[in-house]
């Protein structure tokens, strides 16, 4: 616990080189298309996107969203509650099978997390691990191989269509989206712009 709490102060400020998930796409896809760029260095449009279409009350929970979390539960557990932090602290310190003990492990280390990174790197962290295709890690790669374009020169609507293809990157393509991408993407593009107006997206904007 100590050597991952000391990974925890070291990534609040140095970027994770690389996560256990990269590592097994690596061996799977070969060379990974990856690119670590600041959350400055992006459109903010995307940010907004990614916590409209993942996690609304990313500016107001604590590393879990217990309204969520109970309307899951209601649902018979058909949809996902896991917030952004936790979907963080998978990807850089965990695996990304399901279990009872890498879920006990995540619900230890969110809170931890949370106290310890603002809720701006946590943002950053997660754009830039993210998969968004077979072998595409990051944000900026994401925008370069779908958009041919960097992640600050992505429109609303590419922004919103990268957030579209989570959490199932390798079966939609943001640059050719079905229509339930399309669909999803329109509802994104809303949502981030309802977020913005209502305050949802202070703690991690400018």
């Amino acid at each position: 616990m100590l050597i991952w709490l000391a990974f925890v102060l070291v990534y609040r400020v140095v970027n994770p080189p690389v996560t256990a998930h990269m590592y097994s796409q690596w061996r799977l896809y070969g060379p990974l298309e990856r690119q670590w760029v600041p959350l400055d260095e992006m459109t903010p449009a995307l940010a907004r996107s990614i916590v409209a279409a993942e996690d609304a009350n990313f500016c107001q929970h604590f590393g879990f969203d217990m309204a969520a979390i109970r309307q899951a539960v209601q649902e018979g557990g058909s949809r996902g509650a896991s917030t952004l932090s936790q979907q963080t602290v998978k990807n850089v310190f965990l695996w990304q099978a399901r279990s009872w003990p890498r879920k006990a492990l995540e619900a230890i280390m969110t809170p931890v997390v949370e106290l310890l990174w603002p809720k701006r790197r946590i943002i950053e962290v997660y754009l830039n691990v993210a998969e968004f295709g077979a072998g595409v890690f990051g944000a900026e790669a994401a925008a370069q191989h779908y958009f041919d374009r960097s992640a600050a020169e992505l429109s609303d609507m590419q922004a919103a269509r990268l957030a579209a293809i989570l959490p199932d990157p390798k079966r939609r393509d943001a640059a050719h989206p079905s229509d339930f991408v399309q669909r999803r993407a329109a509802s994104i593009l809303d949502g981030a712009q309802t977020i913005l107006l209502d305050g949802r997206a202070a703690c991690f904007e400018d």
